[in-house]
């Protein structure tokens, strides 16, 4: 079994990456092969809305017909069991890369037929870490909810299921010091990392294990 991990953070050794890891530590751990594939390493753009994944008869349909850094990536997909994406929250949604990315990785998929339907040859399981600076309670004020649990819903309907793990109140900085970031509790950010985010790459491990269990 081959479970891909897909890192949606510009930092290999920080909150997204590590729970990515972990997660993958998981999967390793009841026998299945794993690679971790980080898009800020990748020169790529999104959708160029040129919809030669949707032509009839066409070479590329069910494809993206786009060709650059992403294109052998998009295609180890054809072969893998299981995906994990991970992102860090910018500005209330995943970031930049993270977004071109699925709309390059499931639009494709996507067929225009009434009612809308998958054709990706299979089902696998898929995941979703995001990791954010707020609280569970802003999350909720914000209604950030609504945007994220929409991911998990298209990669449902690709894909066959899916499920989260939301990541909250994570340190930014390595060094709060050095920032200008007085609206942090500097102390209570710093005990929730010792605290909370151990119990946070449990549950990354754990999800790993439930993604590549096999009936």
């Amino acid at each position: 079994m081959k479970i891909l991990a897909f890192n949606g953070s510009p930092r290999k050794k920080w909150n997204t990456a590590t729970l990515l890891n972990k997660a993958l530590e998981g999967a390793a751990s009841k026998g299945a092969l794993t690679e971790m594939i980080h898009l800020y390493d990748l020169s790529y753009k999104g959708c160029v809305s040129c919809f030669a994944c949707k032509l009839k008869d066409g070479t590329s349909y069910g494809k993206c017909a786009a060709k650059d850094e992403l294109s052998p990536i998009l295609a180890k997909i054809d072969e893998a069991d299981v995906i994990i994406l991970g992102s860090p929250i910018y500005f209330f949604r995943v970031t930049g890369e993270m977004r071109s990315f699925m709309e390059r990785l499931l639009f494709p998929y996507l067929e225009y037929a009434d009612p809308w339907r998958s054709i990706f040859p299979r089902k696998i399981n898929t995941g979703i870490i995001y990791t954010m600076n707020i609280t569970e309670k802003e999350m909720k004020e914000l209604r950030l909810g609504y945007s994220l649990d929409a991911n998990e819903e298209i990669l449902k309907m690709i894909f066959g299921a899916s499920e989260s793990l939301y990541c909250y109140d994570t340190c930014q900085f390595p060094d709060h010091s050095k920032v200008v970031a007085d609206r942090i509790n500097v102390k209570a950010k710093e005990q929730r990392r010792k605290e909370v985010f151990p119990i946070d790459c449990e549950k990354a491990f754990e999800m790993g294990v439930r993604l590549v269990a096999t009936e």
